[in-house]
């Protein structure tokens, strides 16, 4: 499904974040330019949580606050998506503190990949197809 224009940054940051959780797997391939040892990933991975991620999870937030009414769905996801992040947050916390650095790192990566999943498959189109464009542009507004 085309992404609506409203909704559209927030689907480009998800690939980026895509590319940071598979760079998190256990045996992931090397990529270019990016760290290749596990010190070097979490501090990384801890980098774009501080300087990115977290302001998307904040702008998701504001968002599924704005869309409220615009669908019982949206609201019942909206609470999920929300405890998601907490956990998130709280992954990309334990980063600096914990001793199984790796595995740590691979739930963080999977636990960010299925978050992602969810928002571009379920509560994306959610917001396309029951907000109004009015609502979308209000989006696009805050977003922008």
């Amino acid at each position: 499904m085309k992404r609506h224009e409203a909704i559209a940054p927030l689907s480009r940051d998800h690939h980026l974040t895509l590319l940071l959780a598979q760079l998190l797997k256990k045996n992931a391939p090397v990529y270019r330019d990016l760290p290749d040892d596990a010190a070097g990933k979490a501090n990384y991975a801890k980098k774009q949580f501080a300087s990115k991620i977290k302001k998307h999870f904040e702008l998701e937030e504001m968002i599924l606050e704005m869309a409220k009414d615009c669908h019982p769905e949206i609201n019942t996801l909206a609470a999920t998506i929300k405890m998601e992040h907490r956990e998130l947050t709280a992954l990309f916390n334990s980063l600096a503190a914990t001793t199984d650095l790796e595995n740590t790192m691979h739930t963080l990566a999977i636990a960010l990949e299925n978050h992602i999943r969810k928002e571009e498959r379920v509560l994306f189109p959610l917001l396309q197809q029951h907000c109004t464009e009015e609502m979308l542009q209000q989006i696009s507004e805050r977003l922008h």
